[in-house]
C-alpha cells in the first residue's frame, strides 16, 4: 500500500488553516490558563492531526515560532526536528515562550529530544525568569523519560533530587509545578530512585501551586508514583517526549 504524500504548506496557508480551526470555547479555556493575543484558539487534537498530514517540516516549524502566536509555536514544537535545533535556537524559543503550554511542555520537549537537552536543562533551572527556570525542570522531566537510564549520570539526578527537596517549597509558583513533576519522573522512569524518592516528597508534603483559578490540580507525588508503577507503566522508556 503506497504511503500517502505529505501536504506542504506555507506559512501564510498554515496560519489560514490554524484559523479556520479556530474554536471559540477552546480559546476562552487557553486564556485563563495563561494564552493571550494574538491566537486563534485550536484544540490540540487538531493540531495533531495537521502534524500527521504535514510530517516534519523544520523551516516551517521555526517560521511559526516565530509569530508569536501560541498556536503556531505549539505546532512549531510538533513539526520541527529536534536534532537540527541548536542552542541559540532552543534559548531563543524558551525566552519567547511565555506561558506554561509553551514553557513546560513545547520547548521542553524538543529540548529533550535535541543534542542539547541536559546543556539547556542545566542552564535554564538557574534562571531567574520563573518560566525558564520550569522549562529547565520539565526538559529534565522530559530527559528521564525518554533516555536510557544507562546513559543518565546518577549523581546528576541525586543532586538534582536535594535540590527539589531543600527548595522546591521556596521556589515561584510554576516551577515548584515542574519540580514535582520532575521528582514524579525520576521516580517512575529510574527505579533506583523511587523509594528514596517517595520518603522525600512524603516529607515534603502536597506541593501548593496557585493554578490561577483553573480546574488543573498538582498531583501528590507518592501517591501519583505508586499509582503510576502499580500499572505497571514503570520505567518504559517513550521514544518521542511530545505529546502526538
Amino acid at each position: 500500500m503506497a504511503q500517502k504524500t505529505k501536504e506542504t504548506f506555507t506559512l501564510v496557508q498554515m496560519m489560514a488553516e490554524l484559523e479556520q480551526n479556530a474554536v471559540p470555547s477552546a480559546k476562552a479555556m487557553l486564556m485563563k490558563h495563561g494564552a493571550r493575543e494574538p491566537f486563534f484558539g485550536v484544540r490540540a487534537e487538531i493540531l495533531k492531526k495537521i502534524v500527521k498530514r504535514v510530517g516534519i517540516d523544520h523551516p516551517l516549524a521555526l517560521q511559526l515560532y516565530d509569530t508569536g502566536n501560541s498556536d503556531a509555536m505549539y505546532l512549531a514544537g510538533l513539526l520541527c526536528d529536534p536534532k537540527q535545533m541548536t542552542p541559540d535556537v532552543l534559548q531563543k524559543w524558551v525566552v519567547a515562550a511565555y506561558w506554561s503550554w509553551l514553557s513546560e511542555y513545547t520547548v521542553p520537549w524538543v529540548a529533550s529530544m535535541s543534542p542539547h537537552g541536559f546543556e539547556m536543562a542545566m542552564k535554564w533551572i538557574d534562571d531567574p525568569s520563573e518560566n525558564i527556570a520550569s522549562s529547565g525542570w520539565s526538559t529534565l522531566s522530559s530527559l528521564v523519560m525518554i533516555t536510557e537510564n544507562d546513559q543518565i549520570d546518577n549523581e546528576l539526578i541525586s543532586s538534582l533530587i536535594a535540590r527539589v527537596t531543600g527548595f522546591i517549597n521556596l521556589s515561584p509558583n510554576r516551577v515548584k509545578y515542574a519540580m514535582n513533576n520532575f521528582m514524579i519522573s525520576a521516580a517512575v522512569y529510574m527505579p533506583e530512585f523511587t523509594q528514596q524518592i517517595i520518603t522525600l516528597s512524603e516529607i515534603i508534603g502536597k506541593v501548593k501551586v496557585d493554578m490561577a483559578g483553573t480546574a488543573c490540580k498538582v498531583p501528590y507525588a507518592p501517591e501519583y508514583i505508586n499509582k503510576t508503577i502499580l500499572s505497571g507503566r514503570d520505567a518504559k522508556k517513550r521514544k518521542d517526549a511530545r505529546c502526538l
